[in-house]
């Protein structure tokens, strides 16, 4: 018998082995007991998070001989010719390759003729996001009033690339990624039919490897079978998935620690010489400085924990490095992680990264007292010298008054874009930080969706720019450049249309976008400030603080600020 890859083998049969799927699990479960399912389904999420797994699952269901039941016995005759695919009502069709407007109106054509041998035709469409506008027009009629024997599951990794009238056709279940818990437990259960030793370790580590997609985890387990003896251990997944040992990212996190360049370079030499994925290995020793700060804030923050193991050398380490180098440390990985995407030469880059961070913590070890010192001095020196030029007769205000009105007012250039101020000020005065929020904890995904859409130019467009306030419908894009916010708010290339159908998708709510420049956004929204104020009766006299005044002090401390009237 030829061999088949793990994850064909133990492809769940029954809703019981779908892991990490209960909220699904348990509606589909509910309807199909109930006989209240749907004639069309949605299924998306990432890849290998069990979305064809469930449509078949569901079309054994509706066939079973013991319908209405929770579960498909596997047993009967309709069961097991679904299984083996003997049964042609129950039909599924690749999008990627059947995407054209003859297939779908086959599809349609074939419809209404009733099943043959079950209760229920079932067209599984997976990767659905690939059909062509004119095979999702042709399909839009049969799909919102389909025949009674029909059903039809729609499976896809990228939703936002479906129409909008489809999507309101469909019941619509959005698959998460696996946790890395229930990716061990489930390669466990097989493990334990295959009779394969793996360490514990190994599978934590494949499990994080595959990102929540079970097939993958399955299929690294499948490789490091293969490249191990015995027993897989932790060292076979790292040379597996290109990962780096425990030990390697405490080596070279001391070295940037205590400012060792040597050392460092010598690390990432001997991680090249390995053949690792220097993208890889940056994602890995971001979160371990995550992990360091995890458990500054709380040791039993453990359960958290991504790469760090705890051992006398990192407890040590978490109390050696201070919260503010771990963040500038942090955001510069994360800089450098984005230009590996487009390097040539991802070795130099990583060189000249810890280069930089190895010279940045020895000047940051420097103390400070010295500065302090030096600019005390030079204060003083000042000070002598406006003195000296008092007693000589010269009157230092009113030159520096008399320099102030001679000297012209600039006027600044005319702006070509006429900003919406009426609009955004009704945005600020509905707007909530939850809204604010959602936006920003989902704005770097719109990027990588405009990106992976071929729509680079959007993104580029969009790179500069930043959410600064959202209600319920509307949200303020502030941009650096003027230009750039000009074409956003006229809708050059759809670029707007674009933006808001991948917010809805991700965020669950349609957003109007309303676009402004940098140097307004900060007029308007002091304008704001000042009205809010008098509307609520406050003047300059009153004993409250200005709002202005109390945003300072949280940025820069009340002891770095002195207020004149």
């Amino acid at each position: 018998m030829v061999y088949q890859a793990l994850y064909r083998v133990y492809r769940p049969q029954s809703f019981e082995d779908v892991v990490g799927q209960r909220h699904i699990v348990q509606t589909l479960q509910n309807a199909l007991l109930q006989e209240k399912f749907s004639h069309a389904y949605l299924f998306s999420g990432p890849r290998g998070t069990g979305k064809t797994t469930a449509a078949k699952i569901v079309s054994k269901a509706v066939n079973c001989e013991q319908a209405p039941t929770a579960e498909p016995c596997n047993e009967c005759a309709s069961c097991r010719g679904i299984m083996d695919g003997s049964i042609s009502d129950v039909i599924e069709i690749d999008a990627a390759s059947n995407n054209g407007v003859d297939e779908i109106r086959d599809i349609r054509d074939k419809v209404k003729y009733a099943p043959s041998s079950v209760r229920y035709k079932v067209y599984i469409i997976d990767e659905v996001h690939m059909l062509s506008i004119g095979a999702f027009n042709a399909l839009l009629k049969t799909l919102e009033e389909p025949p009674p024997h029909v059903i039809f599951i729609l499976a896809t990794t990228e939703p936002h690339k479906i129409p909008l009238t489809i999507v309101s056709r469909c019941q619509r279940f959005d698959f998460k990624r696996i946790s890395p818990e229930d990716s061990v437990f489930r390669m466990k259960s097989i493990l334990s039919s295959e009779d394969i030793k793996v360490d514990d370790q190994a599978l934590y580590e494949i499990a994080k490897a595959a990102e929540g997609g079970m097939r993958d985890a399955l299929s690294l387990l499948d490789q490091a079978i293969s490249y191990s003896d015995d027993v897989v251990t932790l060292e076979d997944v790292l040379l597996i998935t290109g990962a780096v040992s425990q030990e390697f990212l405490l080596r070279i996190t001391k070295a940037v620690y205590e400012k060792n360049t040597v050392e460092a370079l010598d690390a990432i030499d001997k991680l090249i010489q390995n053949g690792k994925d220097p993208n890889r290995f940056l994602e890995d020793i971001i979160y371990y400085y995550r992990d360091i700060l995890l458990y500054q804030t709380n040791p039993a923050l453990e359960n958290m924990f991504e790469k760090a193991v705890i051992s006398e050398e990192f407890k040590k380490l978490s109390n050696d490095l201070e919260m503010d180098q771990i963040y500038e440390i942090i955001h510069k990985l994360n800089e450098a992680q984005q230009e590996m995407k487009w390097t040539n030469h991802p070795r130099v880059l990583l060189e000249v990264l810890f280069v930089k961070l190895c010279q940045e913590q020895r000047r940051a070890s420097v103390p400070a007292s010295s500065e302090t010192n030096d600019l005390t001095e030079k204060v003083k020196q000042l000070e002598m010298q406006i003195q000296q030029l008092k007693e000589q007769g010269i009157r230092v205000e009113e030159g520096i008054k008399e320099s102030a009105q001679d000297k012209k007012p600039t006027r600044s250039p005319r702006s070509s874009y006429k900003v919406p101020t009426n609009r955004i000020y009704d945005i600020l005065g509905k707007a909530t930080r939850k809204d604010l929020d959602a936006i920003r904890r989902n704005w770097a995904e719109v990027l990588e969706t405009l990106r992976q859409q071929n729509k680079a130019s959007h993104a580029a467009l969009l790179l500069n720019s930043e959410p600064v306030a959202a209600s319920s419908d509307s949200f303020v894009l502030k941009f650096k450049y003027e230009i750039h916010c000009k074409m956003a708010a006229e809708n050059n290339n759809n670029v707007r249309d674009n933006l808001e159908n991948i917010l809805y998708t991700l965020v669950g709510s349609q957003l109007t976008m309303i676009a402004v420049p940098e140097p307004d956004w900060e007029q308007i929204r002091q304008g704001f400030l000042k009205g809010q104020e008098s509307e609520g009766g406050t003047s300059s006299s009153s004993d409250e603080e200005d709002p202005l005044i109390a945003e300072a002090k949280k940025l820069f401390g009340e002891e770095l600020i002195e207020v004149e009237e």
